[in-house]
């Protein structure tokens, strides 16, 4: 099997490669099962039980949604980075973690509030 997948887009991905799945930056994980040849690994709440199984690459396609846009540059993630800084669903931590992830030199906004998160996400 090559360590490579092939996105919707076009956009070649390896394990190491971070890349923007329905507005949000995902890492590819191989998996060794019978059912599923993949998953997407959130990448700041991989392995929280968020990961996105998939059997093929047909069964992205199909999920492949207007927001997922694949490998993007640092001006890209840097640009990614201050809308979701504004976005109340982001915490000042879960940021800073993805910022020191992404291939770029963002900067939070200091007059970011830090309110948001996880529970902002699932509207609790």
């Amino acid at each position: 099997m090559s360590d490579t997948l092939e996105l919707p887009n076009g956009d070649e991905v390896t394990p190491e490669d971070v890349f923007l799945y329905n507005d949000y930056p995902y890492r590819l994980v191989w998996l060794d099962g019978d059912e599923h040849a993949f998953e997407l690994s959130p990448l700041y709440w991989g392995d929280s039980g968020m990961d996105i199984p998939f059997r093929d690459r047909k069964a992205l396609v199909d999920q492949w949604e207007p927001e997922s846009r694949g490998l993007l540059s640092s001006e890209e993630w840097a640009a990614w980075l201050d809308d979701a800084d504004e976005d109340p669903r982001f915490d000042h931590e879960e940021l800073t973690e993805l910022a020191a992830e992404l291939p770029t030199d963002w900067e939070p906004d200091a007059e970011s509030d830090g309110d948001g998160g996880l529970l902002d996400r699932l509207g609790l």
